[in-house]
């Protein structure tokens, strides 16, 4: 379930899927409509003053406008589609690309006009015969030409839709939304923590005394970036077999082929169907997604800004829009409880030992690379040290310390890189400013 999971979300991220089903939907609608159309018969067709009653020479020439024309909408599109992407990729960097290959609009869009275009081609074969003999489907024509009207509307939203699917304001709040989604699922708010019994603080003693010397070893039969990670799965197999798992590669890493995926215990336990299982409950892939990996959510915000602060662009305001966007995620995750690294089945035994995610070390690495190509924009380091300042505010004692030395650096960098008076005097306000 975990595999067919992933390979749903591929599927949604395609760019060809949402089009081929409409295709396959237009293609059986025409068949459909046509049958229709021959068990209604002409007389009661053309009983309907609203619909088109063209004779054969007219219906293919009606199906001809409208499939070219709904061809070259369709060329169109996909240019200004692809001229989008190479923007997207060049000017805000290539893992922001998925967004818009995801981005359900574009597909429906494409689709529309491709599944119209085939529409009218099946039509176009029934219509037989010239003059008044023959057989025109007239109510199967006037849907096609219903749908060239609904094709003009879909063009103007469009046109509208890639206008502001571009626009620095729409990416960022798009990448707050999937982080949001990897917090959720990585930071829920009720979450089941480990027995205190079974953890020291590091969670080492929660792991028998000859794990290592004791265990079977699961090797990856692939090299990628580990996606997914099917813990409630795991859970069955390791309660089933009895068996204590350690997930060496959490969601985000990167793992290459014959390197250890999993340490399962006892090994005698481990056959090879078992570790099949748990080997297909591990999916890897050719790239990161933010499904599980709130790292790379996170990441890609922060490449974003540096992207902006780089000699070649020298966008500060999107960098500060970065941060406060930054600002909004870390907010959402300063609220919840980390998760315990271990997890226990309904009896309490022990069966996974993973990692987690500190948020204070996610929130420093973050800030910390935004800072090293921004520490000479006042503007830049006063929205971070602002930023800092309220994350402070909601974060547990330990996690403060930390980000609170962060600020601390960042405003002595900042102080030191201010090149006018004015930039001097912000400085050493905002240096009284956190003395105070």
């Amino acid at each position: 379930m975990t595999r067919v999971s992933a390979f749903r979300e591929r599927l949604n991220s395609s760019f060809w899927f949402v089009p081929v089903m409409m295709c396959a939907i237009a293609i059986g609608l025409a068949f459909l409509l046509i049958a229709f159309d021959t068990w209604l018969g002409v007389g009661s067709v053309s009983d309907f003053g609203l619909l088109y009653t063209f004779g054969p020479e007219g219906a293919r020439a009606i199906l001809s406008v409208i499939a070219s024309s709904m061809i070259t909408v369709a060329s169109l599109i996909f240019s200004i589609t692809m001229l989008s992407l190479q923007l997207a990729s060049s000017q805000f960097g290539p893992r922001v690309l998925e967004n818009f290959m995801r981005d359900r609009s574009n597909q429906v869009v494409l689709g529309t006009f491709v599944a119209t275009f085939l529409y009218c081609l099946v039509v176009l074969r029934s219509v037989r015969g010239t003059g008044d003999s023959g057989f025109v489907p007239h109510l199967t024509v006037a849907f096609a030409v219903l749908l060239a009207g609904v094709g003009v509307g879909v063009l103007i939203y469009f046109i509208h839709h890639m206008a502001t699917s571009i626009r620095i304001e729409t990416l960022l709040k798009r990448l707050v939304t999937d982080g949001c989604v990897a917090v959720d699922r990585l930071f829920p708010e009720k979450i089941g923590h480990g027995r205190p019994a079974y953890e020291d603080g590091t969670g080492q003693r929660s792991l028998p005394n000859n794990f290592d010397a004791g265990s079977q070893k699961i090797n990856a039969d692939a090299s990628g970036y580990v996606q997914k990670v099917g813990m409630k799965a795991l859970m069955r197999i390791a309660a089933k077999h009895d068996l204590i798992l350690r997930i060496e590669f959490p969601p985000g890493r990167f793992v290459t082929e014959g390197e250890c995926m999993f340490t399962a215990y006892p090994c005698d336990r481990v056959t090879n169907k078992v570790a099949d299982s748990l080997r297909s409950e591990l999916v890897i892939g050719r790239n990161r997604t933010f499904d599980q990996d709130v790292e790379f959510s996170i990441w890609r915000i922060v490449e974003l800004a540096q992207r902006s602060l780089s000699p070649g662009i020298n966008d500060p305001t999107t960098a500060i829009y970065c941060i406060d966007r930054l600002g909004e995620l870390f907010i959402r995750m300063s609220g919840r409880d980390v998760p315990s690294p271990i997890r226990l089945d309904k009896n309490g035994q022990l069966r996974i030992k993973t990692e987690v995610e500190n948020p204070a070390e996610l929130i420093c690495h973050a800030f910390s690379a935004i800072a090293r190509y921004g520490i000479s924009d006042v503007d830049v380091v006063v929205r971070l040290v602002d930023t800092i300042e309220k994350l402070s505010r909601s974060l547990p004692p330990a996690a403060c310390e930390a980000i609170t030395t962060l600020r601390d650096q960042v405003l002595i960098e900042g102080e030191g890189h201010a090149s006018t008076s004015f930039d001097r005097n912000a400085m050493q306000k905002l240096l009284a400013r956190q003395k105070l």
